[in-house]
């Protein structure tokens, strides 16, 4: 069996050969961001997050500390620290599993099947119990304002330039379409 450093280095490098965008801290491999695009056909679709993860130094016979950087409207994320709540992560999590099930397993499922019976958010797990549609609706508000590809850290000087000419094109295709739908 190999070493956890060896592991680490390994599970990283497989998250970084997929389609997930992987940015380092400190140079180290224990901590980094990755940017995860919200499930389709889910109230997330089109969300992008910035999600920090942390491996602790027994990876992976002990599970990554996962959270999300941009806020997010869920009853398993706490908004304010982004900590997730999440069985496969915090209490049965096995070696046998990697980086890359986090971000195509089990962040998916987390997103998909909100569990509003053991919340972090006690406001997110009500409203999803009292009102489905409503939750949807906050759901894809916090998408439309805190999750935009560029809250989930396009570079600097790439965002203010892309983002100045799609508000140009966006203003123009907007006018175009309400002008056209007005009688």
């Amino acid at each position: 069996m190999s070493s956890p450093s060896k592991r680490r280095e390994m599970d990283l490098m497989k998250l970084m050969m997929s389609d997930y965008k992987v940015e380092m801290i400190n140079d180290g491999m224990q901590e980094f961001y990755v940017q995860y695009h919200g499930p389709k056909e889910s109230p997330y679709q089109g969300g992008v997050w910035k999600v920090r993860v942390e491996l602790p130094d027994a990876y992976p016979y002990k599970s990554p500390s996962i959270g999300f950087v941009n806020r997010i409207y869920h009853p398993n994320v706490d908004e304010m620290s982004g900590s997730v709540c999440l069985d496969v992560i915090n209490q049965t999590w096995s070696p046998m599993f990697d980086l890359v099930n986090v971000f195509e397993v089990f962040l998916p499922q987390l997103l998909l099947y909100p569990n509003p019976s053991d919340p972090l958010n006690g406001e997110a797990a009500a409203l999803m119990m009292r009102d489905r549609t409503t939750y949807d609706q906050r759901v894809k508000e916090y998408c439309e304002k805190y999750a935009k590809s560029e809250d989930a850290g396009a570079a600097p000087e790439q965002k203010s330039s892309d983002e100045e000419v799609s508000e140009e094109e966006d203003a123009s295709s907007d006018d175009e379409i309400a002008g056209k739908a007005d009688p």
